[in-house]
């Protein structure tokens, strides 16, 4: 393995992580935030992510390796097209019944996630455009770098498919560790599933749309639960 390769994948496994969670834990130390800060979150989430794809496309174009090695293709076709409609009618169908259970597990309404739903989410229209555009910076760059880049290095290092799978969902889990264990947990499941995909198929599209849908559902439904569940409690 490369010096570059190695520095970006110490960077993902041990910067990413505690800045993430350094951040979160601003978030949740403070009582609310404000709409500045949030459309301020959105832009920094923007910017870093584009500038950690490019310097991540630069260097494996220096070393040789192709777009389509790193998904950006769809080799499949018709494969691609069936996979990213059912595994992100599935995406949605999950994160449509996992809101609904909130009103039946009044102790997840206090769990991290939640708090950090109520900070982060936004509450009017100029947030969900400016959202959406997070999330659809999110759904591809995040792609690009664990199913794209890393699964691809460690599928070129180890020639091993399912080492690269675990090893790219693994650092994908890390990535979230603000969520804590249990959310690295079905990060790393949701991981594995989306790099296998990604294996399977040759292409970043399904993992891509089935990201862009549960990030933006949950967005979109979950400050409205939210507030239906501050409003009634009993709900």
């Amino acid at each position: 393995m490369t010096w570059d390769f190695a520095l970006i994948l110490l960077f993902l496994a041990a910067v990413v992580p505690f800045l993430g969670r350094r951040r979160m834990q601003r978030l949740l130390a403070a009582e609310k935030t404000s709409k500045r800060e949030r459309l301020r979150l959105y832009a920094s989430t923007v910017v870093s992510q584009w500038v950690a794809v490019t310097v991540i496309w630069w260097r494996a174009r220096a070393h040789g390796i192709r777009a389509a090695q790193l998904g950006l293709a769809v080799p499949h076709v018709a494969l691609a097209i069936v996979v990213t409609a059912v595994f992100s009618g599935l995406i949605l169908a999950n994160q449509v019944l996992s809101l609904r259970q909130l009103a039946l597990n009044p102790r997840a309404r206090q769990g991290t996630m939640a708090q950090l739903a109520s900070r982060i989410f936004p509450q009017d229209n100029e947030e969900r455009a400016a959202f959406l555009a997070v999330v659809a910076t999110v759904a591809f760059c995040e792609e690009f770098i664990y199913r794209g880049f890393v699964q691809t290095i460690f599928e070129r290092w180890m020639h091993f498919a399912l080492v690269a799978i675990f090893a790219a969902s693994a650092m994908f889990a890390v990535a979230h560790l603000y969520q804590g264990w249990r959310g690295i947990l079905s990060t790393l499941v949701v991981g594995i599933l989306f790099s296998t995909i990604r294996w399977w198929t040759g292409s970043l599209l399904p993992a891509v749309a089935s990201h862009f849908v549960a990030d933006i559902v949950a967005g979109h439904l979950a400050p409205k639960r939210f507030q239906e569940l501050k409003s009634n409690p009993s709900l």
